[in-house]
């Protein structure tokens, strides 16, 4: 049986480390290097076959933006802690600059794989009838073409400046990409050094027309200007050249006593534009004195530059995964509208008073997060909304419909949250947008984030108000939620809508939350919640009781959460995991950490949601487990200083679908899995030719959730099995 069957297969064998020491820091696993393995595997799937050719190339794409904003954001959190001669330790004893050096040999490594299954994955598509030219491809009609897209689409916003004493050398944005050019002029033969920097808003690659056999064809925005440099240069002809990217710190710093916390955010991200580069990219070969004045004027040393034998700026590949090629993309698919919801002819009111309601999203569609707040803000008898928005679309239906419910009058409570990483600019436009259609916007706390995601309507019923509540694992973004793999859990259970009450109190008034019912929060009791019952599974082991922990999140580095973990599986708890990024956790080591196996599934979807079950003395799967969904991934920053969210189901249809359906199915698959081994390596488990290889993905989209059949009923729980291609 194929060990990435967490469902089925048997614990594997531990592993005998006779040198290894439990009481150590060597216990846990280092938070960057694991993100670092994380996004290897990202990019294993760009060499997978069974990944359609376009959606390889996004891979690739995707692997290189996240290491973008890890250099931005980790590396250079770090960079700042060695400068300062900071020699406090990670929880798995390196220091700053230690791993400062290990991240710089794994990531020089990861740049290069890139390239080489880039090259691979172009031959492909060039086969395919794809094809990304150079300035040698080109015919007399393609130059004649480039002439007038050049002069009539580019010409006027580009910037060329020369580098001498009377024109300083310019500031380069972070994720700014530049030409470096050594020129010389044709009647004297003076040699002048200039830079043309790319504006961002210009597409990377230009769509030339179609080759005479109908082929897609693509010239790089760089090699069109290099093309041109006599047009941006007259009188010169370039002798020497290379591209350059600059990636800076994207941190923010806020004061902490900010009298107005928005004008704050305006001027903090300001700030972070101009922040000190962190990482230089550069085309190999560049010519030494041209290379020494880029490197002199951004302030990069050495060891912050790397020079690539290839293309910059990977994450713009994203460009080339065209539309017009459905045969080489995933197959279609439309997320379903839950029988429930058409039971009552889309009213989601009357499907939620049926009872409780848990959409898996992209499965189940988003667009009934949107319907049931479109339908708040247009109900007569609706009183009064309230929203939490971390991260949300620029023209956001949402906000819209919370304008919409504002202008009519209603009371709308909007919780903003300004920090929410590379969207607070776009955050603090739509509260601008809410204040004026006139609903009560509030920040929440400066010194915690507010990453909950709850909605609450409130609804006049006869006599009654109902309040309506919405707990969800993601972001209210329709545009991610066409790919995030998130829950979303519509009730009007008193109890829940009390609870979400209590805690918008908290975010708007700082009313402490008391005598929640059905949910902890971070940073009062989630964490808390969460140790006592890892402990209360080892009791029931000690017990001789069946003893069985799930859990599913996107990362899972605190370390007392971890040492409780450790403790429980030594008491005699089954604990299986299903990370997707970061693990500080180390499985599968004999006499301290056997009794917990790790797997990360990685495919079409980006698993998003997480999800805790406990055997609560029965095992898994139960009626009797506890099961519980929340917002929170299981890190010190999620649990000490964010406002977060767990939500116990006790709804025996939703508990169903959580620990039968949706965790078994991830659980369970094989074609999507990476199995993790005691030294933090993810290993892919290979599966025989002809074998079938369960995708949990693949059940999903052909699988109805139980909570949304509605009338076709929620007693049966489908088999784990789907489709083969």
């Amino acid at each position: 049986m194929n060990s990435a069957d967490f469902l089925k297969a048997p614990f594997p064998d531990p592993v005998e480390m006779p040198d290894f020491d439990p009481s150590k820091p060597e216990r846990f696993q280092n938070r960057e290097l694991s993100w670092l393995g994380f996004n290897w595997r990202v990019l294993e799937e760009a060499e997978n076959p069974k990944v359609p050719l376009l959606e390889r190339l996004r891979f690739i794409s995707i692997s290189a933006a996240n290491l973008d904003e890890f250099y931005t954001v980790r590396v250079a959190g770090l960079r700042e802690l060695a400068l300062a001669g900071n020699l406090t330790p990670a929880a798995d004893g390196l220091t700053p600059a230690r791993q400062l050096v290990l991240i710089d040999e794994n990531a020089r490594r990861l740049l290069q794989t890139q390239q080489r299954v880039l090259t691979s994955l172009l031959s492909e598509m060039q086969d395919a009838g794809i094809m990304l030219l150079s300035q040698d491809d080109l015919s007399p009609e393609d130059h004649a073409m480039l002439d007038d897209l050049f002069l009539e689409q580019i010409f006027a916003i580009l910037s060329p400046l020369a580098i001498d004493p009377a024109h300083p050398f310019p500031f380069i944005p972070n994720s700014g990409y530049a030409l470096a050019l050594e020129l010389q002029k044709k009647t004297n033969k003076r040699v002048l050094q200039a830079l043309l920097p790319i504006p961002a808003h210009i597409g990377r690659f230009v769509a030339l027309t179609d080759g005479p056999e109908g082929q897609s064809r693509f010239l790089p925005i760089e090699e069109l200007l290099i093309l041109k440099i006599g047009m941006l240069f007259p009188g010169y002809t370039l002798e020497d050249h290379f591209k350059f990217r600059v990636l800076r710190d994207s941190d923010l710093e806020v004061e902490e006593e900010a009298e107005d916390l928005v004008r704050e955010f305006e001027v903090a991200l300001k700030r972070r534009r101009r922040g000190e580069v962190v990482r230089l990219t550069m085309t190999a070969n560049a010519p030494s004195a041209l290379k020494n004045v880029v490197m002199h004027e951004l302030g990069v040393d050495d060891d912050e530059v790397i020079e690539m034998d290839g293309m910059l700026g990977l994450a713009a590949l994203s460009e080339l995964v065209i539309d017009s090629r459905p045969d080489l993309l995933w197959p279609s698919f439309t997320p379903r509208v839950p029988e429930r919801v058409q039971d009552h002819e889309g009213d989601m009111f009357k499907a939620i008073q049926q009872k409780d309601m848990l959409l898996h999203h992209p499965y189940e569609t988003f667009d009934m997060v949107v319907r049931f707040l479109q339908q708040a803000a247009r109900d007569p008898n609706v009183v009064a909304i309230k929203q939490t928005l971390y991260r949300t679309s620029k023209n956001s239906p949402i906000v819209e419909a919370l304008c919409e419910a504002a202008e009519d009058g209603k009371s709308v409570t909007a919780l903003v949250e300004l920090k929410a990483r590379f969207d607070e600019a776009a955050n603090i436009r739509q509260s601008r947008r809410l204040e004026r259609a006139g609903a009560h916007v509030v920040y929440g706390f400066l010194d915690l984030k507010t990453h909950a995601k709850i909605s609450t309507v409130v609804r006049r019923e006869g006599k009654s108000l109902v309040t309506y509540t919405h707990y969800g694992t993601g972001n209210y973004h329709p545009i991610t939620a066409r790919i995030y793999t998130d829950l979303s859990l519509f009730t009007c259970d008193r109890a829940l809508g009390r609870d979400a009450t209590k805690v918008f109190n908290y975010l708007s008034g700082y009313a402490q939350p008391e005598a929640l019912e059905n949910l902890a929060i971070s940073p009062k009791s989630l964490k808390p919640t969460l140790l006592k019952m890892i402990a209360a599974e080892a009791d029931h082991a000690r017990a001789g009781k069946p003893a069985e922990i799930w859990a599913k999140m996107n990362s899972l580095i605190d370390s007392e959460v971890i040492d409780a973990l450790y403790a429980a599986g030594q008491a005699g708890v089954k604990i299986s995991l299903v990370i997707r990024g970061i693990c500080g956790l180390r499985p599968g080591i004999k006499g301290f950490s056997e009794n917990i196996r790790v797997k990360s599934v990685i495919g079409r979807f980006l698993e998003h949601s997480r999800i805790v079950c406990f055997g609560n003395g029965k095992g898994l799967p139960s009626k009797k487990a506890r099961v519980f969904m929340s917002s929170a991934d299981w890190m010190g920053r999620n649990l000490n200083r964010r406002v977060e969210t767990l939500v116990e189901i006790q709804n025996a249809t939703v508990k169903a679908q959580i620990v039968s359906q949706i965790m078994a199915a991830n659980l369970a698959d094989v074609a999507q899995s990476w199995v993790m081994a005691p030294d933090g390596g993810f290993a892919r488990q290979r599966v025989a030719e002809g074998e079938f290889a369960f995708n949990c993905h693949r059940f999903f989209m052909e699988n109805p959730s139980l909570s949304g059949r509605g009338s076709a009923g929620a007693s049966d729980v489908p088999l784990l099995t789907h489709t083969e291609d």
